[in-house]
Protein backbone atom coordinates (compact mmCIF):
# COMPACT_ATOMS: atom_id res chain seq x y z
CA UNK A 1 0.00 0.00 0.00
CA UNK A 2 3.28 2.03 0.01
CA UNK A 3 1.28 3.88 -3.25
CA UNK A 4 -1.25 5.80 -0.53
CA UNK A 5 0.38 5.94 2.37
CA UNK A 6 4.26 6.40 2.00
CA UNK A 7 7.72 4.24 1.57
CA UNK A 8 8.54 1.32 3.32
CA UNK A 9 12.18 0.14 4.78
CA UNK A 10 13.75 -2.00 3.12
CA UNK A 11 17.48 -3.72 2.24
CA UNK A 12 19.21 -3.89 -0.95
CA UNK A 13 22.99 -3.87 -0.63
CA UNK A 14 25.99 -2.31 1.11
CA UNK A 15 26.92 0.38 -1.59
CA UNK A 16 24.97 3.50 -0.88
CA UNK A 17 24.31 4.63 -4.26
CA UNK A 18 22.30 1.29 -5.11
CA UNK A 19 20.41 1.95 -1.69
CA UNK A 20 19.73 5.64 -3.21
CA UNK A 21 18.56 3.84 -6.34
CA UNK A 22 16.04 1.69 -4.49
CA UNK A 23 14.75 4.54 -1.86
CA UNK A 24 14.56 6.55 -5.11
CA UNK A 25 12.11 4.12 -6.91
CA UNK A 26 10.12 3.49 -3.55
CA UNK A 27 9.54 7.20 -2.87
CA UNK A 28 8.16 7.46 -6.55
CA UNK A 29 5.07 5.02 -5.33
CA UNK A 30 4.71 7.44 -2.28
CA UNK A 31 5.24 10.55 -4.03
CA UNK A 32 2.76 9.82 -7.00
CA UNK A 33 -0.08 7.72 -4.16
CA UNK A 34 -0.78 10.87 -2.35
CA UNK A 35 -1.43 12.87 -5.84
CA UNK A 36 -3.68 10.11 -7.38
CA UNK A 37 -5.59 9.62 -4.47
CA UNK A 38 -6.09 13.89 -4.10
CA UNK A 39 -7.07 13.76 -7.90
CA UNK A 40 -9.76 10.88 -7.05
CA UNK A 41 -11.34 12.83 -4.28
CA UNK A 42 -11.51 15.56 -6.18
CA UNK A 43 -13.33 14.12 -9.19
CA UNK A 44 -15.57 12.12 -6.63
CA UNK A 45 -15.56 14.31 -3.32
CA UNK A 46 -16.13 12.26 0.01
CA UNK A 47 -16.16 8.97 -1.90
CA UNK A 48 -13.34 7.55 0.21
CA UNK A 49 -14.14 4.12 -0.69
CA UNK A 50 -13.10 4.50 -4.28
CA UNK A 51 -9.27 5.67 -2.69
CA UNK A 52 -9.24 2.12 -0.49
CA UNK A 53 -10.39 0.13 -3.04
CA UNK A 54 -7.79 1.34 -5.91
CA UNK A 55 -4.98 1.45 -3.23
CA UNK A 56 -6.15 -2.58 -2.67
CA UNK A 57 -6.14 -3.16 -6.33
CA UNK A 58 -2.85 -1.52 -7.41
CA UNK A 59 -1.02 -3.51 -3.90
CA UNK A 60 -2.43 -6.63 -5.28
CA UNK A 61 -0.77 -5.89 -8.20
CA UNK A 62 2.40 -5.27 -6.86
CA UNK A 63 2.21 -8.31 -4.62
CA UNK A 64 0.83 -10.09 -7.71
CA UNK A 65 4.41 -9.19 -9.73
CA UNK A 66 6.70 -9.60 -6.44
CA UNK A 67 4.99 -13.35 -6.78
CA UNK A 68 5.92 -13.49 -10.74
CA UNK A 69 9.23 -12.38 -11.17
CA UNK A 70 11.21 -11.73 -8.22
CA UNK A 71 13.57 -14.19 -7.09
CA UNK A 72 15.24 -14.46 -3.83
CA UNK A 73 18.71 -14.38 -4.10
CA UNK A 74 20.36 -16.70 -1.52
CA UNK A 75 23.89 -16.66 -0.70
CA UNK A 76 25.80 -20.17 0.13
CA UNK A 77 26.96 -19.26 3.61
CA UNK A 78 30.50 -21.87 4.65
CA UNK A 79 29.29 -22.29 8.14
CA UNK A 80 25.31 -21.16 8.59
CA UNK A 81 23.72 -20.36 11.60
CA UNK A 82 20.53 -20.00 11.90
CA UNK A 83 19.52 -16.31 12.88
CA UNK A 84 17.73 -15.91 16.37
CA UNK A 85 17.14 -13.54 18.55
CA UNK A 86 19.71 -14.11 21.23
CA UNK A 87 22.45 -13.93 17.98
CA UNK A 88 21.01 -10.62 16.71
CA UNK A 89 21.04 -9.04 20.47
CA UNK A 90 24.44 -10.46 20.33
CA UNK A 91 25.62 -8.27 17.74
CA UNK A 92 25.54 -5.33 19.94
CA UNK A 93 28.77 -6.86 21.04
CA UNK A 94 30.78 -5.64 18.35
CA UNK A 95 32.34 -2.44 18.91
CA UNK A 96 31.48 -0.38 15.96
CA UNK A 97 28.29 -1.98 15.51
CA UNK A 98 27.04 -1.19 19.38
CA UNK A 99 27.92 2.39 18.43
CA UNK A 100 26.36 2.77 15.48
CA UNK A 101 23.14 1.78 17.31
CA UNK A 102 23.44 3.95 20.30
CA UNK A 103 24.15 6.71 18.05
CA UNK A 104 21.05 5.82 15.50
CA UNK A 105 18.58 5.55 18.93
CA UNK A 106 20.03 8.87 20.19
CA UNK A 107 19.34 10.97 17.65
CA UNK A 108 15.99 9.26 16.97
CA UNK A 109 14.96 10.15 19.90
CA UNK A 110 15.49 13.96 18.74
CA UNK A 111 13.53 13.38 15.14
CA UNK A 112 9.81 14.34 15.75
CA UNK A 113 7.38 13.23 13.50
CA UNK A 114 6.57 14.05 10.30
CA UNK A 115 2.96 14.86 11.20
CA UNK A 116 4.59 17.42 13.57
CA UNK A 117 6.53 19.29 10.82
CA UNK A 118 3.43 19.21 8.52
CA UNK A 119 1.57 20.61 11.37
CA UNK A 120 4.05 23.57 12.48
CA UNK A 121 4.12 24.53 8.61
CA UNK A 122 -0.14 24.62 8.21
CA UNK A 123 -0.71 26.41 11.57
CA UNK A 124 2.57 28.77 10.33
CA UNK A 125 1.14 29.62 6.81
CA UNK A 126 -2.47 28.87 7.30
CA UNK A 127 -2.83 26.54 4.46
CA UNK A 128 -5.92 25.10 4.34
CA UNK A 129 -6.93 21.97 5.79
CA UNK A 130 -7.99 20.44 1.90
CA UNK A 131 -4.38 20.94 1.02
CA UNK A 132 -2.67 19.21 4.09
CA UNK A 133 -2.37 16.07 2.93
CA UNK A 134 -0.20 17.55 -0.15
CA UNK A 135 2.06 18.51 2.18
CA UNK A 136 3.94 15.26 2.34
CA UNK A 137 4.55 15.34 -1.24
CA UNK A 138 7.26 17.90 -0.91
CA UNK A 139 9.45 15.89 1.36
CA UNK A 140 8.57 13.17 -1.24
CA UNK A 141 9.65 15.14 -3.74
CA UNK A 142 13.12 16.27 -2.34
CA UNK A 143 14.17 12.57 -1.20
CA UNK A 144 13.31 11.30 -4.49
CA UNK A 145 15.64 14.04 -6.42
CA UNK A 146 18.20 13.54 -3.98
CA UNK A 147 18.45 10.24 -2.82
CA UNK A 148 20.56 8.72 -5.85
CA UNK A 149 22.74 11.67 -5.34
CA UNK A 150 23.34 11.64 -1.41
CA UNK A 151 24.08 7.83 -2.12
CA UNK A 152 26.86 9.12 -4.19
CA UNK A 153 28.42 11.30 -1.60
CA UNK A 154 27.94 8.75 1.06
CA UNK A 155 30.56 6.31 -1.35
CA UNK A 156 32.84 9.30 -1.51
CA UNK A 157 32.64 10.85 1.72
CA UNK A 158 31.74 8.19 4.21
CA UNK A 159 28.19 7.06 4.63
CA UNK A 160 28.29 7.80 8.61
CA UNK A 161 29.57 10.95 8.29
CA UNK A 162 26.37 11.39 5.33
CA UNK A 163 24.24 10.19 7.85
CA UNK A 164 24.98 12.79 10.39
CA UNK A 165 25.08 15.37 8.33
CA UNK A 166 21.26 14.28 7.50
CA UNK A 167 20.57 15.67 10.73
CA UNK A 168 22.07 19.00 9.92
CA UNK A 169 19.74 19.28 7.18
CA UNK A 170 16.69 18.54 9.41
CA UNK A 171 18.04 21.16 11.74
CA UNK A 172 17.82 23.31 9.52
CA UNK A 173 14.22 22.55 8.77
CA UNK A 174 13.54 23.14 12.32
CA UNK A 175 14.91 26.37 12.84
CA UNK A 176 13.22 27.67 9.64
CA UNK A 177 9.99 26.12 11.49
CA UNK A 178 10.93 27.86 14.73
CA UNK A 179 12.50 31.23 12.97
CA UNK A 180 10.39 34.32 11.76
CA UNK A 181 10.48 33.74 8.37
CA UNK A 182 6.89 32.88 5.73
CA UNK A 183 5.69 32.49 2.56
CA UNK A 184 6.35 29.96 0.12
CA UNK A 185 9.81 30.30 0.83
CA UNK A 186 9.51 28.86 4.31
CA UNK A 187 7.54 25.83 2.73
CA UNK A 188 9.91 25.02 -0.21
CA UNK A 189 12.96 25.14 1.53
CA UNK A 190 11.64 23.42 4.70
CA UNK A 191 10.29 20.62 2.54
CA UNK A 192 13.22 19.85 0.84
CA UNK A 193 15.66 20.11 4.07
CA UNK A 194 12.91 17.48 4.92
CA UNK A 195 13.36 15.24 1.64
CA UNK A 196 17.02 15.58 1.95
CA UNK A 197 17.06 14.75 5.65
CA UNK A 198 15.76 11.13 4.31
CA UNK A 199 17.73 11.09 1.37
CA UNK A 200 21.31 10.97 3.67
CA UNK A 201 19.60 8.82 6.30
CA UNK A 202 17.47 6.20 5.25
CA UNK A 203 19.28 3.59 2.80
CA UNK A 204 22.80 5.02 3.77
CA UNK A 205 22.41 4.05 7.38
CA UNK A 206 21.64 0.57 6.31
CA UNK A 207 24.57 0.36 4.11
CA UNK A 208 26.91 2.07 6.97
CA UNK A 209 25.90 -0.69 9.17
CA UNK A 210 26.00 -3.71 6.40
CA UNK A 211 29.83 -4.37 6.22
CA UNK A 212 29.93 -4.65 10.27
CA UNK A 213 27.94 -7.48 10.50
CA UNK A 214 28.20 -11.24 9.84
CA UNK A 215 26.34 -12.17 6.49
CA UNK A 216 23.87 -14.59 8.56
CA UNK A 217 22.61 -12.00 10.66
CA UNK A 218 22.75 -9.06 8.61
CA UNK A 219 19.08 -8.69 7.76
CA UNK A 220 19.01 -9.11 12.13
CA UNK A 221 21.24 -6.57 12.36
CA UNK A 222 19.34 -3.68 10.11
CA UNK A 223 16.75 -4.78 12.04
CA UNK A 224 17.77 -4.03 15.40
CA UNK A 225 19.57 -0.47 14.22
CA UNK A 226 15.98 0.36 12.74
CA UNK A 227 13.37 -0.89 15.93
CA UNK A 228 16.11 1.06 18.48
CA UNK A 229 16.01 3.95 16.19
CA UNK A 230 12.54 3.43 15.47
CA UNK A 231 11.05 3.30 19.41
CA UNK A 232 13.02 6.10 20.45
CA UNK A 233 11.40 8.52 17.22
CA UNK A 234 7.50 7.14 18.75
CA UNK A 235 8.95 8.51 22.14
CA UNK A 236 10.46 12.00 20.70
CA UNK A 237 6.83 12.46 19.26
CA UNK A 238 4.78 11.88 22.05
CA UNK A 239 7.07 13.81 24.27
CA UNK A 240 7.16 16.81 21.94
CA UNK A 241 3.30 16.22 21.70
CA UNK A 242 3.27 16.53 25.34
CA UNK A 243 5.09 20.02 25.97
CA UNK A 244 3.32 21.40 23.00
CA UNK A 245 0.27 20.76 25.00
CA UNK A 246 1.72 21.80 28.59
CA UNK A 247 4.15 24.96 27.33
CA UNK A 248 2.82 26.00 23.87
CA UNK A 249 4.12 25.84 20.56
CA UNK A 250 7.14 27.73 20.66
CA UNK A 251 8.85 26.44 24.19
CA UNK A 252 8.35 23.01 22.37
CA UNK A 253 10.30 23.87 19.11
CA UNK A 254 13.12 25.66 21.26
CA UNK A 255 13.29 22.34 23.38
CA UNK A 256 13.42 20.13 20.35
CA UNK A 257 16.04 22.46 19.04
CA UNK A 258 17.76 22.27 22.04
CA UNK A 259 17.57 18.69 22.17
CA UNK A 260 18.61 17.71 18.34
CA UNK A 261 21.97 19.94 18.84
CA UNK A 262 22.92 18.06 21.77
CA UNK A 263 22.36 15.01 20.95
CA UNK A 264 23.79 15.82 17.23
CA UNK A 265 27.34 16.62 19.17
CA UNK A 266 27.07 13.63 21.20
CA UNK A 267 26.64 11.68 18.38
CA UNK A 268 29.96 12.86 16.79
CA UNK A 269 31.33 11.93 19.75
CA UNK A 270 30.09 8.24 19.56
CA UNK A 271 29.59 6.99 16.01
CA UNK A 272 32.61 5.62 14.65
CA UNK A 273 33.66 8.10 12.28
CA UNK A 274 37.20 7.40 11.93
CA UNK A 275 37.13 4.01 11.85
CA UNK A 276 35.14 4.44 8.52
CA UNK A 277 37.62 6.74 7.76
CA UNK A 278 40.67 4.03 7.75
CA UNK A 279 38.41 1.58 6.15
Amino acid sequence: MALFSGSTHSVADDCPHDFGVHRALDTTGAFLGPLAAFGLLLAAPDHYDTVFVASFCIAAFGVLMLVMLVRDRRQVLDEPQPASLRGALGLLLLPGFRRVCIGAALLGAVTLSDSFVYLLLQQRLAIAAAYFPLLPLGTAAGYLLLAVPMGRVADRLGRLRVFLGGYGALLGAYLLLFGPFGGAALLVVTLVLHGLFYAATDGVLMAAVGPMLPVQLRASGMALVQTGQSVAALASSVLFGAAWTRWGLHPAIALALAALVTAGLAALWILPLREEGRS
